[in-house]
């Protein structure tokens, strides 16, 4: 069956169950910013699926243009794997489910009217606790029971592995069918997938059944055709073998099933048909986004042709073959294909400008490697030869996959860090420029002393206006500066005592000075190997090659070291409560405070967290000494020292070691004895994203003031509550239900008293012990966390509770100062024009929510049209909501021009949709001025 066939076969069996056959939906959806690409046929109808549009229909079927990068390694090499691809798809949005869904993709596949596949060619997969579709498959198809696995939700599930790592939302179960080849593998062919739950929070029970259930399902176009065809790979379909001749052409070799060229013109062919589809809806490669994929993608496929020795363009005539070969479904194509073929053209002229002496360095590098047994490739290399020669990384781990090399993607985006063009998506690199490139061209780098001293005699080399942030302007180099200000500078010196920031640790501060002049430094930063200087001019004159005085600022470099050091003892502590597993993602340290992300796949409790603060204060009064040696990769290893997956080091190594439980490869500064960090106080822990975790803490100085605060706060906070501090917690808690709750009250308009001032309920109150430190903590913390804010700003946030409160109160005083207002009885009130039940009315104390529900209680007791407006006065002010029935719009009337009008008369204005209108004023006297005014204008609308 040919490819075309099977699409048209596959959309009309499902527009024969009821299906609405609908279009494929663009390849780049600017309406949703979550993908860069569609990578599946659901995208187009999220907002079907979660009810969030007005459905036409509730059955759909599409062939989809998708775009996926996760699996470009695999393509070319497994007979399976594209980046461009067509995904088959029917969907259910409320409507069949589970049976039909699994009858009907059966009935596809096996009846000789469709696809006629032989039954016992086909295997199935199904959730492991989804025992509904295995019964469907077992009993209702007949398909034996050893043919129906049963597979975890890794597997089973979308999203994958939900129920237990979320995300939380709306998921469920899938059963995905196999085809088995003729050497005896199995290859899926079509995923269904019953999303039948919203699952809420962390297991057990955090399923919970969505009332109205969906279908999505996804088979892969070229996948099926080459099982329908009986050909090896998808590649040698009759949509895509013409591409790969094509290819063979281009290039100018023949095409070898199982030789690397072979593998090489199935990449290209991949590529080149993902590119034609992407430019052709006008995303060009660029530096940026879904740009930069298309440019990734091009590149990949000219290094392929580099690799069969072309030299020029080559890409860009494989247009016309993709654009012919999908004629049939996307004859559009044809009418761009010259405009696609300038775009790819010109990427690959700019590509093959730089890429021989990118080659050569890749060559030279691998050499290198293997001389030296190495298995990983730098990722410092790999990004000089990005920024030297244009070769994006993920060519280079290719080429490195081919030599059993892996890739260090940790040590590269550190090494890309250090330029400051990562903004552009590096490509600004390729020919950077400036005047810290023309210093790093003369100075080569900057030494760092700063191990050794905090004070050295320098000489100014270079003197930079500008911090360097402002896009576009880079700054200039000067001889000498004379203009003491505010001006922000930058100084580059032959050798530093200041650290510059990185691996987590911000730059040191402090003066630079002579007798001429006086430079403050508020920032230092690196530029690849140069030490930068951040700050101002506050005294005389600065001229380059003058000798000067750098001094480190003590306190505050002290106060880095303590937080430095901290965060190895912690990440120790770590390891001993929480496991190995919890290794450092990523960390920020500052003056007397540490940020530290690491892997964990839950919250840690507090009860753990003061046991992991206990282990970090006990090994602080531990005195234990702290020292770095300068020593070998492999002696590090051989000591056991900590090194993080994918980081790349330098061999010899600094290794910092605390006592004898600690060590690690670290560049930072750190103190000499464990003691010196003084306090450790855990601020928060939190979540940084799925899998990762994030401690933030204090030491020295900053710990004891923070552990003040925390005693003192529920003190306040039971002054401004007029509770006991032991109780102040739960006090907090009540307040923030009574602040609901009265919000919930007065949207119903019910009639309820409150006194003037909060009072706690003793009876319902939790005691803390005050004179324990752990049990006051943990409540402040619960307290920050109820009130989402910072231990800073708890009284801010409490003040602003309290207001909430008072205006709650009186609100609802006002509604029971109005009475209770029935429905039937504003029926009664209301009269009969024509077929119309008209009802206007002010109505003292209620709320625009009262209204509106008044409003839709009537239009449903109504027998026939109704018109009904409501005005309140609230306080200065007057709210007026009027709706009219359905019949009524019909008619041509509107909600929003009748409160208009009305509104008018109290001085305001508003408006809304024609059944449904909201509006204000300014004049609550004139409000029965208004409301006759509102019965007679509607009056005579409705007895014209």
């Amino acid at each position: 069956m040919k490819t075309d066939e099977l699409r048209e076969k596959y959309l009309d069996f499902y527009v024969s169950k009821g299906c609405v056959r609908q279009p494929s939906d663009v390849l780049v959806p600017a309406w949703d910013p979550s993908v860069l690409f569609t990578p599946a046929g659901m995208n187009q109808f999220k907002d079907h699926f979660l009810g969030k549009v007005k459905l036409d229909y509730t059955r759909a079927t599409t062939c989809q243009k998708c775009l996926r990068t996760g699996d470009i390694d695999n393509v070319g090499r497994t007979a399976f794997h594209h980046t461009f691809f067509e995904m088959l798809g029917n969907f259910s949005f409320g409507d069949y489910f589970k049976e039909e869904a699994i009858h009907w993709a059966w009935e596809f596949l096996t009846d000789k009217k469709w696809l006629g596949i032989p039954g016992e060619r086909l295997t199935v997969t199904v959730y492991k606790d989804d025992d509904e579709a295995f019964g469907i498959w077992n009993n209702k198809i007949g398909l034996p029971s050893a043919r129906i696995k049963r597979m975890d939700e890794d597997e089973n599930f979308w999203p994958a592995s939900a129920p237990s790592e979320g995300p939380d939302g709306v998921c469920g179960p899938c059963s995905e069918i196999y085809y088995q080849l003729e050497d005896g593998s199995d290859v899926e062919i079509w995923n269904l997938v019953f999303t039948q739950f919203n699952r809420i929070g962390t297991p057990p029970d955090n399923l919970h059944p969505l009332p109205s259930k969906n279908i999505d399902t996804g088979m892969g176009l070229e996948r099926t055709a080459s099982v329908l065809q009986g050909v090896p790979t998808n590649f040698h379909i009759d949509s895509l073998l013409p591409i790969v001749h094509a290819a063979a052409d281009v290039v100018g070799v023949k095409y070898e099933y199982e030789s690397d060229n072979g593998r090489r013109l199935r990449r290209i062919t991949d590529h080149a048909r993902a590119s034609v589809f992407a430019i052709h809806e006008n995303v060009y490669p660029g530096p940026k986004d879904a740009r930069s994929v298309i440019r990734r993608l091009i590149r990949r496929a000219v290094l392929d042709g580099y690799q069969m020795n072309l030299r020029e363009p080559f890409l860009f005539k494989m247009v016309e073959a993709v654009a012919d070969a999908s004629k049939a479904a996307y004859p559009e194509l044809g009418q761009t294909a010259q405009r696609v073929g300038e775009a790819i053209e010109a990427e690959e002229k700019a590509f093959f400008s730089t890429i021989d002496g990118g080659m050569k360095r890749i060559h030279r590098l691998f050499e290198e490697m293997q001389d030296e047994s190495s298995v990983m490739v730098p990722g410092a290399d790999a990004a000089d030869l990005l920024t030297t020669y244009g070769v994006p990384p993920e060519l280079v781990q290719t080429l490195a996959a081919e030599q059993n090399f892996t890739f260090d993607w940790d040590g590269f985006k550190d090494a890309m860090d250090k330029h400051a063009d990562e903004s552009d998506g590096g490509q600004r690199v390729l020919f950077q420029t400036g005047p810290l490139e023309t210093l790093k061209e003369s100075l080569r780098e900057t030494p760092f002393i700063g191990y050794e001293a905090i004070e050295a005699s320098a000489t100014v080399k270079g003197i930079i206006t500008g911090d360097g942030q402002d896009k576009g302007d880079e700054g200039q180099l000067l001889s000498h500066l004379d203009r003491p200000g505010d001006a922000v500078l930058r100084l580059v010196l032959d050798h530093s005592p200041f650290y510059g920031e990185s691996g987590g640790q911000v730059g040191d501060t402090g003066v630079i000075e002579n007798e001429q002049f006086r430079f403050e430094v508020t920032d230092t930063q690196r530029h690849a190997s140069l030490i930068v200087h951040h700050g101002r001019l506050v005294k005389g004159k600065i001229s380059v090659g003058e000798s000067c005085t750098a001094k480190v600022d003590v306190e505050n470099r002290t106060a880095l070291a303590r937080a430095h050091s901290a965060t190895h003892i912690l990440h120790h502590a770590l390891h001993t409560h929480v496991g190995r597993h919890a290794e450092q993602q990523g960390s920020k340290v500052e003056a007397d405070r540490l940020r530290f992300d690491f892997t964990n796949p839950k919250a840690i409790d507090d009860d753990t967290l003061v046991e992991i603060e206990k282990d970090v204060l006990k090994l602080v009064e531990a005195s234990e000494e702290i020292r770095w040696d300068t020593v070998s990769l492999a002696d590090a290893r051989e000591a056991g020292a900590m090194m993080l997956f994918g980081e790349k080091y330098p061999d010899p190594c600094r290794m910092v070691s605390m006592g004898t439980f600690s060590r690690e490869l670290c560049g930072g500064t750190h103190l000499t004895n464990t003691a010196d960090v003084g306090s450790f106080e855990v601020v928060v822990e939190e979540s940084v994203s799925t899998g990762t975790r994030r401690i933030e803490a204090l030491t020295g100085d900053r710990a004891k003031q923070h552990r003040e605060q925390t005693k003192n706060l529920l003190s306040t906070v039971a002054e401004k509550l007029g509770c006991d501090p032991s109780v102040a917690a739960s006090a907090t808690d009540a307040l923030i239900e009574e602040v609901r709750r009265l919000k919930k009250e007065l949207a119903a308009g019910k009639a309820a008293e409150y006194p003037a001032a909060f009072q706690l309920d003793m009876s319902k109150a939790t005691k803390i012990d005050v004179q324990n430190y752990n049990a006051v903590r943990t409540a402040v913390r619960g307290l920050t966390r109820r009130l989402h804010v910072a231990i800073d700003d708890v009284l801010g946030r409490l003040d602003a509770l309290l207001a909430d409160r008072g205006s709650l109160v009186e609100q609802l005083k006002e509604v029971s100062a109005g009475g209770s207002v029935s429905v039937d009885e504003l029926i009664a009130g209301g009269s009969t024009i024509g077929d119309t039940l008209l009802v206007v009315a002010e109505v003292p104390g209620a709320n625009p929510n009262m209204m509106r529900s008044w409003i839709d209680q009537i239009r449903k007791k109504s027998t026939g049209p109704s018109a009904v407006l409501f005005g309140a006065a609230q306080g200065d002010k007057v709210v007026l909501v009027g709706g009219l029935s359905r019949e009524l719009v019909d008619r041509g009337l509107k909600a929003g021009e009748w409160v208009g009008a009305t509104a008018r008369v109290v001085g305001g204005g508003g408006g809304g949709r024609p059944d449904m209108a909201q509006a204000g004023g300014k004049d609550p006297a004139k409000l029965p001025e208004a409301i006759k005014q509102a019965q007679s204008t509607m009056a005579d609308q409705l007895a014209t």
